[in-house]
């Protein structure tokens, strides 16, 4: 298949992943590295408890939180 067909397939919202090999895939930028931080109780507190009321786990407040904050501090 061309190149121009293959992007024609995905430009009408047709399924294309039957032709794509996803074995070698990458996110990109999506290493991780584990960190230890010390937090005081109370944010902690607060971190479970908005985690428990979105049905998130504690890590994904606190990724999400830094996220936000560094791309509006970087958009500047």
């Amino acid at each position: 298949m061309k190149a121009q067909e293959f992007d024609q397939k995905f430009d009408d919202g047709e399924d294309i992943t039957e032709m794509l090999d996803l074995s070698q895939a990458k996110r990109p930028l999506s290493a991780q590295k584990k960190v230890s931080i010390d937090l005081p109780i109370w944010m902690i507190q607060l971190i479970e408890r908005e985690a428990s009321r979105l049905g998130v786990t504690p890590q994904t407040i606190i990724q999400t939180s830094l996220a936000e904050h560094l791309a509006v501090n970087n958009s500047s």
